[in-house]
């Protein structure tokens, strides 16, 4: 089994030759095929951190502001998916009720959602908690009901014939064995949240990493442009391992039989 200083040479490795691959293939757009659009099509990735270096204060700035309003979102959503994924656990009918209207509702575009939310709500900063949670419930509570109902229907009789309590069985058995679920949720929807976050900055927003893309994309800013595409993919990761840190936190159990 590979070890995870091993694992963690892998991925610079990775890097380095990702790295690499696209300095060569924006060489040969600039300096072989002569490209005129080279810059906007591939610009060479040591221009794009210079770029970051130079605008940091105002990437930041701007990150800053869609990261954090993203962060209560997926907080909210997180909870929302979490109180819904028990009710239906509780009652088979609330989930035959319930879940074809969640299905439902991520039909809905977030392009077409975020101009009604806003219309309703009429603050850009409510509409990106609004958006970021809407993001964050459906895969939250989808995955950790199927935890719920995965519990081996034998452990929940034994506990059953020692006389316990339905709350001691979800608290004791039940949400305990439904947390890698629950975390694989979370996993999926914390760069989704970003992503939405950033989207409802498009649509008329005066600060966020958003509008820096349109700003920077419609002036013809292109090395602004790609630093603040790189800073948005950045802000994504740096979500998906926050979730990692945490149910590294959460399940230490998780980590001793990893090991």
């Amino acid at each position: 089994m590979i070890s995870k200083k091993e694992r963690y040479k892998v991925n610079l490795v990775w890097t380095a030759g990702l790295f690499l691959f696209w300095e060569i293939v924006a060489f040969l757009l600039d300096k072989v095929a002569h490209d005129p659009m080279a810059d906007v099509k591939l610009p060479y990735p040591h221009n794009i951190i210079i770029s970051i270096v130079h605008n940091f204060s105002e990437l930041i700035s701007a990150a800053g502001l869609t990261f954090s309003r993203a962060v209560l979102g997926f907080v909210i959503g997180a909870a929302i998916g979490f109180i819904l994924a028990i009710i239906m656990s509780l009652s088979k009918i609330a989930e035959k009720i319930a879940l074809p209207y969640l299905i439902i509702s991520q039909m809905i575009p977030v392009l077409g959602l975020a101009p009604i939310i806003f219309t309703l709500v009429r603050d850009m900063n409510t509409s990106r908690i609004v958006i970021a949670a809407y993001i964050t419930f459906f895969p939250v509570s989808v995955n950790m009901l199927s935890g719920l109902n995965s519990v081996d229907s034998e452990k929940k009789e034994l506990l059953y014939s020692y006389a316990a309590k339905k709350k001691s069985i979800y608290y004791k058995l039940m949400i305990p064995f439904s947390m890698q679920y629950l975390f694989a949720g979370l996993k999926i929807a914390a760069p989704m949240s970003i992503t939405a976050s950033i989207l409802v900055d498009m649509l008329g927003s005066s600060g966020g990493i958003g509008v820096k893309l349109l700003y920077s994309l419609y002036s013809g800013i292109k090395d602004v442009f790609w630093a603040s595409v790189v800073t948005s993919a950045l802000m994504g990761i740096i979500s998906y391992f926050i979730v990692i840190l945490i149910e590294k936190i959460c399940m230490p159990w998780k980590k001793q039989v990893s090991s």
